[in-house]
């Protein structure tokens, strides 16, 4: 999402002659708002490329080196996946979807549909992982507060 950002902030995807416009272009044969730089979508990407990224980053680390604020930093980040994904399309959805194309069935189930979907199951499943892991952490601390006493 970099490159669109970058393209959206110089000038549009359908404008631009770069190497990257050509995946923007593609995507914006099923939803237009992505090749004229609509403002919705860029605020909404500038925050995933500048907070999600940083959010990523420190999610790795926190995984990584086992910390004790990973579960925190997983939620906070797909709770923003999340959001950005349902102000991506519900502003689009509540003025009968103008922009997007879902008469093609590859633009429709391939693009707007798989891979947006991706970006929703896989929060979705690390929500759950957090939950399951921070229940677990719940009934160890409750089970060694029962052993004190």
């Amino acid at each position: 999402e970099g490159p669109f950002v970058y393209l959206s902030l110089i000038g549009t995807v359908a404008e631009s002659d770069n190497i990257f416009a050509s995946l923007w272009k593609e995507y914006g044969r099923a939803d237009a708002r992505w090749l004229y730089s609509d403002p919705t979508i860029v605020s909404l990407e500038i925050l995933t490329v500048v907070l999600d990224s940083l959010l990523a980053l420190i999610l790795i680390y926190a995984i990584i080196k086992d910390k004790y604020y990973r579960h925190f930093i997983q939620v906070t980040l797909c709770v923003c996946e999340l959001y950005g994904g349902w102000m991506t399309f519900c502003p689009d959805w509540l003025i009968g979807s103008p922009n997007l194309d879902t008469s093609n069935w590859l633009y429709l189930w391939v693009y707007l549909v798989f891979f947006n979907g991706i970006w929703v199951v896989i929060p979705v499943l690390l929500l759950w992982q957090s939950w399951l892991g921070l229940k677990q952490m719940h009934h160890e601390k409750s089970d060694i507060r029962k052993k004190i006493r």
